[in-house]
């Protein structure tokens, strides 16, 4: 008897936290749009990423996020190779904001520290820089023979926005 009570309180337990985490990623999603999620498969069969790397696939992201596998999705490298095309999300026929709902889940596996060593590289030149790299005199040249204006040091606002989202 004492068994089966700890396995039905152990699956309450989970019950909780898989609801809990669909929640947290709707919350972060800004909508509930992924409960609509009906896996036809179009976000995958459209998605160039995964043309390349079966392995990635929107549709799988929002399944397991859909089932509370927490862990597995915010540790995922999958999370990081989406490239943010948007061609999934633009033929979704539940219009299902799939780019933003992985960018949502990408930001909490970045404050969870889930994240791969380039991307926080990235982070921390984009807060020291206010950009993914430094423009040096040789850009502004560049930038200068194309009659384009010279690029503006603008670190000072961009790590103020930084620190407002904080």
């Amino acid at each position: 008897m004492m068994e089966e009570r700890n396995h039905i309180m152990s699956d309450a337990h989970v019950d909780v936290k898989v609801r809990d985490f669909a929640r947290q990623v709707a919350e972060e999603f800004g909508e509930e749009r992924m409960y609509a999620c009906f896996e036809c498969g179009q976000c995958a069969a459209c998605c160039p990423v995964h043309r390349v790397n079966a392995e990635f696939s929107p549709r799988k992201i929002i399944h397991m996020v859909l089932l509370g596998m927490m862990d597995e999705v915010l540790d995922s490298r999958l999370i990081w190779l989406c490239s943010t095309c948007y061609t999934c999300q633009e033929t979704c026929p539940q219009g299902i904001k799939v780019t933003d709902l992985i960018i949502a889940i990408r930001n909490m596996a970045y404050e969870r520290g889930s994240f791969p060593d380039g991307i926080k590289r990235q982070a921390d030149l984009i807060s020291a820089e206010g950009r993914l790299y430094s423009l040096d005199e040789f850009d502004q040249k560049k930038r200068q023979k194309a009659n384009l204006p010279p690029v503006l040091s603008r670190v000072e606002e961009a790590v103020k926005l930084l620190e407002d989202r904080k």
